[in-house]
């Protein structure tokens, strides 16, 4: 007797041609990319890859015999193309960790003595099996619903019907209930550690910091990521210790997700504490756009601070306390509406002062910090009294300036470096330093971004599943390994690695970024009095010390 769901299908021989060229991905996810990988991100990478192509493969099949044309097998070819994937995987996994090494290499680290291929191979079945059998039940759900309908429609219509109806099944669950619960865990996580105080770490009673008992803001309103920010170094004492100069208290603004109900009250109590704090008497004014946890990094605009004396206000909101990537994907519009409304209220006021009166305002901001402070700034409503400038580091591939700069960029000007006319609206800047014609001088604006090659939350490209992207076509960056080549599908997923991986990087490559490229951006931006090549090799080293 027929059961009502039967496994002989879930449980068939997998298709020759997608297990070789599913095995073929494996051992190309294994090949040099951006950055370093560690054997379970191996594993899992070359477990997806092998899933995908067998997946497209699989799916092309399927399609080959819903068009009614010949699909002979036999069995010779199916065990030699078992033979044959055997082989690919084997030499994938034998390679590992020279091609490990290549990335190691050009990324200043150590070579590894073995990638772990077992680790590797071990991560991957986890990894593709189930993805296997996903895929199989969705075959297996379309066919039974195109065999209920064949009563009433003819069978390639009706099997067109089932797959439809099986991909609506599959994404109401994945998307409605799956994601759900997991976005809600993420959310209830994030938000306890936002709210968490550190005991060691008291309010501060210097009235001219956000949460002392002076302020407007409330020291638990500030959240985790606004109480470092504000009691964050250097202070007035270790910038006079460093420069041997008289210095100024910097000014630090934060304005937690707790401090108010709706983002125009947030933006409302940021001009209000610049106001308190009489920060537009400041030299610089920065606003410092955060990341989606509403963190800044505290090399970023200590930096300036150390390279004005302290004569620096600086203010940043939060918008979110979900990781960068996972704001952008649940909340993307909340980030860009919360820069927006922040920059119009301290823009607006900037702009009624007398410009001999005002400080230079730039903005800044640090990975999807960027991108919100890219889309602060409506162009056409700041053309007659534009800011002094924005730096941008990192920048997320869905930056929009970013993306429109790159595109313009010089013939023979790499797209991982680009250069932009002749340097005075927009300049670049990578690991060895700011690309720009020597004697070009800066204009009113001034723009910069810095990115390092390898950063793939930079260079991150949706299209590479089907095509190079612009910077592989470039002669290769310093730090990223001629090794690295475009495989269709493949490459996409290895990007997509790279994007949790530059996080773990060493500093100097990835999406970590060192301190004294801070410096050497800010000064180029800003052009501080009083500094010398000696004085800023003095602040690098500084930084150096203390491993930033």
């Amino acid at each position: 007797m027929a059961t009502a769901f039967p496994l002989r299908p879930l449980l068939a021989p997998l298709t020759p041609l997608g297990l070789v060229l599913g095995a073929v991905a494996f051992s190309a996810a294994l090949t040099p990319s951006l950055v370093p990988r560690t054997g379970v991100l191996q594993g899992g990478l070359a477990g997806m890859a092998f899933a995908a192509v067998y997946g497209l493969t699989a799916g092309l099949v399927m399609l080959w015999s819903w068009l009614g044309l010949p699909d002979r097998r036999v069995a010779w070819a199916c065990r030699l193309a078992e033979l044959l994937a055997l082989a690919i995987i084997g030499y994938g996994l034998a390679n590992a960790t020279t091609w490990q090494n290549a990335v190691n290499l050009v990324a200043g680290m150590e070579p590894v003595e073995t990638a772990r291929p077992f680790i590797i191979a071990g991560v991957a079945v986890g990894m593709a099996v189930p993805a296997l059998a996903l895929g199989r039940l969705f075959r297996r759900l379309t066919v039974m619903a195109a065999n209920r309908m064949t009563r009433l429609f003819p069978p390639r219509l009706a099997l067109s019907l089932g797959l439809v109806l099986t991909a609506a099944l599959f994404w109401s669950v994945g998307n409605g209930v799956l994601a759900t619960a997991v976005l809600r865990t993420l959310d209830g996580t994030a938000q306890q550690v936002d709210a968490l105080i550190q005991p060691d770490l008291a309010p501060p009673e210097n009235p001219l910091k956000s949460g002392s008992p002076a302020s407007l803001l409330s020291w638990e309103g500030l959240g985790a990521r606004g109480r470092a920010r504000v009691t964050a170094f250097p202070d007035a004492a270790q910038i006079e210790a460093l420069t041997g100069q008289q210095a100024m208290e910097p000014l630090r603004v934060y304005v937690g997700l707790n401090s108010a109900e709706t983002v125009e009250e947030r933006a409302d109590l940021a001009l209000a504490e610049l106001l308190r704090t009489d920060a537009f008497s400041r030299e610089v004014l920065v606003i410092a756009t955060p990341t989606g946890t509403g963190w800044v990094d505290p090399s970023s605009v200590s930096a300036l601070e150390f390279l004005w004396r302290g004569d620096v206000a600086s203010v940043s909101v939060q918008y979110s306390y979900l990781s960068s990537w996972l704001s952008l994907l649940v909340e993307p519009e909340y980030g860009e509406e919360t820069a927006r409304a922040v920059f119009e209220r301290i823009y607006r006021h900037w702009r009624s002062l007398r410009p001999a009166e005002r400080p230079r305002l730039y903005l800044h901001g640090l990975s999807l910090g960027s991108l919100n402070s890219e889309l602060s700034a409506n162009v056409w409503n700041i053309l007659a009294e534009p800011y002094d400038g924005a730096f941008w580091v990192g920048p997320t591939f869905a930056n929009p300036l970013h993306a429109q700069f790159t595109a313009a960029r010089n013939p023979g000007s790499p797209a991982w470096r680009p250069r932009v006319g002749y340097g005075q609206l927009v300049r670049f800047a990578t690991q060895d330093g700011i690309d720009a014609p020597a004697a070009a001088p800066w204009g009113p604006v001034r723009i910069l971004y810095l990115q390092y090659p390898s950063d793939a939350v930079v260079f991150f490209d949706p299209s590479s599943a089907w095509r190079p992207p612009a910077w592989m076509r470039d002669a290769p960056a310093p730090d990223v390994t001629p090794a690295f080549g475009w495989v269709p599908v493949v490459t996409f997923l290895q990007l997509l690695a790279d994007l949790f991986a530059a996080f773990g990087t060493e500093p100097g490559h990835g999406h970590v970024y060192l301190a004294e490229h801070y410096i050497d951006g800010w000064a180029a931006l800003t052009d501080p009095p009083g500094w010398d090549e000696a004085a800023l090799e003095d602040l690098r080293n500084w930084y150096r010390a203390q491993g930033r």
